[in-house]
């Protein structure tokens, strides 16, 4: 039996939803991201979205962070629980 664990691009996630980082879309991610607590393995709420979908608002490594979409569209991710749950 083969599972397939689907990846998505954070900027893709939709707000309720929580994530686990995967990975990154490019080898050369910006320092920054990695200093802000994006780093694999860590666990994002998806909050909200601006009024007009950008930034988006996130919970990280217990603190909120406002992330742009081009920025979140670097982080892979698979979903952990959705707001359904």
């Amino acid at each position: 039996m083969t599972v397939t664990i689907l990846q998505l691009n954070l900027s893709e996630i939709k707000p309720g939803n929580k994530v686990s980082i995967t990975g990154f879309t490019k080898e050369d991610v910006p320092i920054k991201m990695l200093e802000m607590g994006l780093l694999p393995g860590n666990v994002i709420l998806v909050k909200r979205f601006a009024p007009m979908g950008d930034p988006m608002h996130i919970e990280v490594a217990g603190y909120d962070l406002a992330l742009r979409k081009d920025e979140a569209k670097q982080i892979l991710v698979q979903v952990v629980a959705n707001s359904q749950d």
